[in-house]
């Protein structure tokens, strides 16, 4: 059983820069791979960022390539989403996620934080 919750959300100017964070409970968090998703209103949630139990490797949405950097400190049981040149399109719930592989699809993961707001203004 993993526990996750995230932070870092908040309102923000387009161009601007945001870092989020989850922290997850338990001892098994390296056993995991992990992937932020986000939600717009009315939208289906969408994978954004994804990195494997090790951190060796990583896989990005296009739509934010080149702009977030996802990261994992396994010492610490924690994930990090960097989110920099943000976009009014941004703007969504964003959710932490685990699951037994790196996927990009939402099924795929067993466990999801409560989700922390971004809201990037134009």
């Amino acid at each position: 059983q993993v526990q996750l919750v995230e932070s870092g959300g908040g309102l923000v100017q387009a161009g601007g820069s945001l870092r989020l964070s989850c922290a997850a409970s338990g001892r098994t968090f390296r056993s995991y791979a992990m992937g932020w998703f986000r939600q717009a209103p009315g939208k289906e949630r969408r994978f954004v960022a994804g990195i494997m139990r090790s951190g060796g490797s990583t896989y990005y949405a296009d739509s934010v390539k080149g702009r977030f950097t996802i990261s994992r400190d396994n010492a610490k049981n924690t994930v990090f989403l960097q989110m920099n040149s943000l976009k009014p399109e941004d703007t969504a719930v964003y959710y932490c996620s685990a699951g037994s592989y790196l996927a990009t699809l939402v099924d795929e993961y067993d466990y999801w934080g409560q989700g922390t707001q971004v809201t990037v203004s134009s």
